[in-house]
């Protein structure tokens, strides 16, 4: 059975969504978590989800007193706030005292969090783990890395960020042979910045199937399985495509309501919206893992509901049973050796 730590301060809408979801996923799956928080409040929150029966064994409240809330500076707040719910949940991660950790709460708090109480995995040199992305595309869904953690990044970084992306790829998602691209202002050899010319040629003496450049208007389209960038573009490439996102949708809303034949039109094409929209929709992945720490640690969007946080308990889960840390523990040691 999968034992799951929960930051269940984490979020906006944090304790609800993260204790409700936490009994969603208790009641489906039956994983066994660790609800990590101000026990008062969480154990107030937990009574108000009704009925528990069947899932009470399966839930425990580990007491946390400090909260690393959404607006503070990570790096003091993770200093100041030894006890905090996130601290507490890595360091059951650390003690193996839970299989993974999850947190919808502040990212920047979860990555010094993780760094501080997980480490890298051996031979990971890059300053932080990289902050992964699932962007659905025409023919399933890409993993972008880095999208925030590394801001400014060395080649070798760039490197370890494309084979931990196609482990990942292969791993938990089940790509064979994944194929991996550097994302750059063209599709031709040698176009890109210095940093890229220096990284393509470390990334070429990989062992994974590496089909060059791509452009940012070919990720959504499916033309690879994953794609490798640095933390500030992958950052802005990410915000910006949530933008679109967003305005088309709203386009779209406004259009079919214009009119009443519109409006008739719409009901009929619902089904087919909400499909869409579910495809588009971050709650459908959960959340993705920091990839480069040594544990499995899932961070969740910001604004995660119940929904959302039981498919980032999911996430995690499949994880530990695929034993994605192990596997890229010892390809890094196999890559050493040669």
């Amino acid at each position: 059975m999968v034992r799951i730590a929960l930051d269940a301060m984490g979020g906006d809408l944090a304790p609800h969504a993260p204790i409700a979801g936490a009994v969603q996923a208790a009641r489906q799956w039956r994983y066994e978590i660790l609800l990590v928080g101000r026990e008062a409040e969480v154990r107030q929150q937990l009574q108000a989800q009704g009925d528990l029966s069947g899932v009470d064994e399966l839930i425990t409240i580990v007491h946390a007193p400090e909260v690393i809330e959404m607006r503070e500076h990570p790096a003091s707040a993770v200093r100041s706030k030894r006890q905090s719910s996130m601290a507490t949940g890595i360091d059951l991660v650390k003690r193996g005292g839970a299989d993974a950790f999850v947190s919808a709460g502040n990212t920047g708090g979860v990555l010094a969090t993780a760094l501080l109480g997980l480490r890298r995995i051996e031979g990971i040199t890059s300053e932080r783990p990289a902050l992964t992305a699932l962007i659905p595309t025409l023919t399933g869904a890409c993993v972008v890395l880095d999208v925030g953690a590394n801001v400014d990044v060395k080649p070798e970084w760039l490197a370890q960020f494309a084979l931990m992306g196609s482990m990942y790829a292969e791993i938990v998602l089940g790509r064979p042979s994944p194929s991996v691209a550097t994302l750059s202002n063209g599709e031709e050899e040698g176009k890109g910045n210095a940093l890229l010319a220096l990284a393509v040629p470390l990334i070429r003496e990989l062992p994974i199937h590496y089909i060059g450049n791509i452009e940012a208007n070919q990720i959504t389209a499916g033309a690879a399985d994953v794609v490798v960038v640095d933390g500030f573009t992958g950052n802005v490439f990410l915000k910006g495509a949530e933008g679109v996102v967003a305005t088309m949708t709203d386009l779209i809303r406004s259009e079919l309501t214009r009119n009443p034949l519109f409006a008739l039109l719409a009901l009929g094409l619902r089904p087919a919206f909400g499909n869409v929209r579910k495809r588009l929709s971050y709650e459908e992945v959960g959340g993705v893992p920091l990839l480069g720490v040594n544990g499995v640690c899932i961070v969740a969007h910001g604004r995660s509901t119940p929904y959302a946080i039981k498919n980032a308990l999911q996430q995690a889960a499949r994880c530990v049973d695929q034993r994605l840390v192990p596997r890229i523990a010892e390809r890094m040691a196999n890559l050493a050796q040669l």
